[in-house]
C-alpha cells in the first residue's frame, strides 16, 4: 500500500512541480518522501527560497502559516487540517492585547511557535536556538513580555540573568517528560550524554548534558564522541538522527514524549493534500504583513 501512495505522491509532485517539507518530529515514512526535513523556522526559509510555487508543508498549523508569511506568492498546503498545536493556542490576540495594555512599555518576544495574530502583536519572534541570543541584546530597561512557552522563557530567564513576564503557555508533549524519565534512562544507560529541548520544565533541563533546539540535537549527534544519547524531546526526532548517524545509538526519554498533532499526517494525506490543492493555509494580508515584522526583526538580531 505505502509503495502505491508513494508512487502517486511522486508522480504528482513532479505533474505540479511541488516540493514537501517535513518537520523532524513527523512519521519516518513522511520524512522518507519530503524533499527537505528541519525545524519549523528551517522549513519556513525553505518554503521562501525554494523555486516551487507549491509547498506541502507536513507539520501542523503555525508552522504552515509562517511559511506563507515568508513566501506569500506561493500555495501552502497543509495535509491533515487538525493538524494544531496546543501551546500556540494557548496564546490569543485579545489576551495579547489586555496584557500588552497592562504593561504598556514592555517589548512582546514571541516565540514561533505561536498563531500569525499573535505575532503581529509581537516586537521580535525568537526560536528555541536563538532564543537566550536575541533576549540578550534587549535593552536592560525594557520590560519583556515572554509569549508563550514559559518553559522556554524561563530557560532563558535563567541563561541571560533577565526578569521577563512569562505566559502561562507550555508544549504538553514536553511537559509529560519528567526527571523520574531520565533517571531511570540514565540508570539504564549510564555511559549516554542527555540532550534536552527547551521546552521541558526547568527540573528536566537541569539534568541534561546539552540543552538543544532540534536543529542543535541533529548537529550535536553528528559531531559527539558520544555512542549513546538520550533524547529528551519528541521522539519522531530519533528516526532522522538514527538515519543520519547508523553508528550511534539514540534512546527515547520515554514512550510518553509523542505528540499527536505531528503524528496526523500519513502518506495518505500527503497524497490527498496533492490531488485535491487541499488544505491552503493563508493568514489574511493585513495580518500577515505585521506577522512578517518581528520575524525578520529576529533575523536581523540572529546575524548579530
Amino acid at each position: 500500500m505505502n509503495e502505491e501512495l508513494i508512487i502517486g505522491i511522486s508522480a504528482l509532485r513532479a505533474e505540479k512541480n511541488a516540493i514537501i517539507l517535513a518537520h523532524n518530529y513527523q512519521l519516518g515514512e513522511v520524512q522518507d518522501i519530503a524533499d527537505f526535513i528541519g525545524d519549523s523556522l528551517e522549513l519556513s526559509f525553505k518554503a521562501a527560497e525554494c523555486e516551487e510555487k507549491l509547498i506541502v508543508f507536513c507539520g501542523v498549523t503555525f508552522m504552515a502559516e509562517t511559511a506563507s508569511i515568508l513566501a506569500p506568492e506561493k500555495t501552502v498546503l497543509l495535509p491533515s487540517l487538525e493538524a494544531g498545536c496546543p501551546m500556540a493556542d494557548m496564546a490569543d490576540a485579545e489576551s495579547l492585547k489586555k496584557k500588552k495594555s497592562e504593561h504598556p512599555n514592555a517589548l512582546v518576544v514571541t516565540y514561533v511557535n505561536s498563531s500569525a495574530e499573535v505575532k503581529a502583536l509581537s516586537d521580535t519572534c525568537v526560536t528555541s536556538a536563538n532564543a537566550v541570543k536575541i533576549v540578550s541584546q534587549i535593552p536592560k530597561d525594557r520590560e519583556i513580555i515572554f509569549v508563550p512557552d514559559r518553559n522556554l522563557g524561563a530557560y532563558v530567564v535563567k541563561k541571560t540573568g533577565r526578569k521577563m513576564i512569562l505566559w502561562p503557555g507550555f508544549c504538553p508533549t514536553h511537559m509529560r517528560i519528567t526527571p523520574e524519565h531520565l533517571i531511570k534512562r540514565k540508570k539504564e544507560y549510564p555511559d549516554a550524554k542527555i540532550v534536552v529541548h527547551p521546552e521541558c520544565s526547568f527540573d528536566v533541563i537541569s539534568l541534561a548534558d546539552e540543552v538543544l533546539s532540534t536543529g542543535g540535537m541533529i548537529k550535536f549527534a553528528k559531531k559527539t564522541d558520544a555512542r549513546r544519547i538520550i533524547v529528551a524531546t519528541e521522539s519522531g526526532l530519533i528516526y532522522r538522527l538514527e538515519k543520519e548517524n547508523p553508528d550511534k545509538q539514540f534512546i527515547s526519554v520515554s514512550e510518553q514524549a509523542v505528540c499527536p498533532n505531528m503524528k496526523m499526517t500519513r502518506l495518505e494525506e500527503v497524497l490527498s493534500a496533492l490531488e485535491k490543492n487541499q488544505h491552503i493555509i493563508k493568514a489574511p494580508e493585513n495580518i500577515a504583513k505585521l506577522a512578517k515584522i518581528p520575524i525578520e526583526r529576529m533575523l536581523e538580531a540572529s546575524r548579530r
